[in-house]
């Protein structure tokens, strides 16, 4: 390289350092290149895709949006998972903590009024009422997981603050009293042994979904068992979420063995979700251990990726990552069971933890080479395909929030040893007969 053209990096360089922390969240160039370092290049990752939350937050309650095109329809499950990335963001200096308080406050003082069914939140809400916006024709009531992933975040905010500052303390108050108001045991259907994921109060039971495993929701059960008010008995777990043990699966894949769940473990989103809080690092019960179980479902994601059986174009070790995202005809569930041709860069990218340099590779292959076809406004839009050509210009929240919260796990632990340090989560932990070990 020339003297003339190292110039030219670090003057680059500078000016987007210099824009990234002088400005909004969104004020770095949409395509920045190779100039920047790996640890550089996280920053401008997480703070772009903060801004989902933060300047694209609902300006009435303060929620998360469900996509970049719902101007008033706010969703539970992706503001759990925006409330700890917000907390991320604060914590790495990105935003300042008092005004993040304030968004949080003003979003639970929301969750207090809005629609609630036997304490649980619908899937969406009206971010200007908090009356219910039906999911479906029949999905009209509470939706206990979705509700799940609102309270991990909840929970997380409330051990991050600090009793001692009285905004915070207040805050630390009501989120306590929402858990409190949660009646999981409500959803076993009248005392069954596995949770319900639905109840309305027009069409009751009529959606009849039991939640079992292993898929997202294994923080719905753990939450459940943790309840102070409203628990549910371990043997829920065991013979609803686990099925007895049919849980296990222990058959390999693309060269790699995996311990639960169904054939190449489904889309990346299960080894995420229940995950942004409970750290698997050392996790493990009668069926598994969840870090090898993680990284196995991971793998064997990357790996069927790279062998690209169905011949792809773009396919290979820097562009992996099945997941549900947009697709090119419409949102899809993608997995190596329903590969469409589209890769969702939350997959690589909300899987950092578990394969770190394959995702470094991942993010570089997305960022500097793809560039602004893909890294828009708000972060890396929520899918492409090359095969076709595609690209979307869509970004979700249940995709965005996994990718800062996920990051921030591989780089500090950040949430994880937040949410674990609830101490109604260790003790339900216990009492579903899970061992920690560090």
């Amino acid at each position: 390289m020339s003297a003339t053209s190292a110039r030219s990096c670090f003057v680059t360089a500078a000016i987007v350092l210099w824009a990234l922390w002088s400005g909004s969240i969104s004020a770095a160039p949409l395509r920045v290149g190779s100039a920047l370092g790996d640890q550089e290049l996280l920053d401008v990752v997480q703070k772009r895709t903060l801004g989902y939350f933060w300047e694209f937050g609902h300006p009435v309650s303060g929620m998360a949006r469900e996509r970049d095109s719902s101007p008033d329809t706010v969703t539970t499950g992706g503001t759990g998972f925006g409330v700890m990335a917000l907390v991320a963001g604060a914590q790495r200096g990105f935003l300042d903590r008092a005004a993040v308080v304030a968004r949080l406050t003003r979003c639970v003082r929301f969750l207090e009024k809005a629609d609630r069914f036997h304490g649980a939140w619908p899937h969406w809400l009206d971010g200007r009422t908090g009356r219910t916006i039906p999911f479906g024709p029949r999905d009209d009531g509470g939706d206990l997981v979705e509700t799940s992933f609102l309270i991990q975040g909840l929970l997380t905010v409330r051990q991050w603050l600090s009793g001692a500052d009285p905004a915070e303390g207040a805050l630390k108050t009501r989120i306590d009293r929402l858990w409190r108001e949660v009646e999981w045991s409500w959803y076993a259907r009248g005392g069954e042994p596995v949770l319900y994921w639905h109840w309305s109060p027009k069409h009751g039971w009529a959606m009849n979904l039991p939640i079992r495993g292993f898929n997202e929701c294994l923080v719905t059960y753990v939450l459940a068992a943790a309840s102070p008010t409203h628990p549910i008995p371990p043997s829920a777990y065991h013979r609803g979420w686990a099925r007895g043990g049919a849980i296990r699966n222990g058959r390999e894949y693309c060269g790699v063995a995996l311990p639960l769940g169904p054939d190449f473990g489904g889309p990346l989103f299960f080894s995420h979700y229940s995950f942004l809080g409970l750290d698997p690092r050392g996790l493990s019960d009668r069926y598994a251990r969840y870090w090898e179980q993680n990284v196995a479902h991971t793998r064997i994601n990357r790996n069927y990726c790279v062998a690209n059986p169905r011949g792809y174009a773009g396919y290979g070790e820097r562009c992996w990552g099945l997941t549900a995202s947009d697709s090119v005809d419409g949102y899809a569930a993608h997995s190596p069971t329903n590969d469409l041709g589209v890769i969702s860069p939350t997959a690589a990218l909300s899987a950092f933890p578990y394969l770190p340099d394959e995702s470094m590779k991942a993010l570089r292959f997305f960022h500097d080479e793809l560039g602004d076809r893909l890294f828009g406004e708000h972060g890396f839009v929520d899918g492409f395909s090359l095969s076709r050509s595609w690209f979307a210009r869509s970004f979700l929240a249940i995709d965005q929030g996994p990718i800062v919260v996920m990051i921030e796990n591989h780089r500090s632990g950040l949430l994880w040893r937040l949410f674990m340090s609830c101490p109604e989560v260790g003790q339900a932990l216990k009492l579903l007969g899970f061992r920690i070990q560090r």
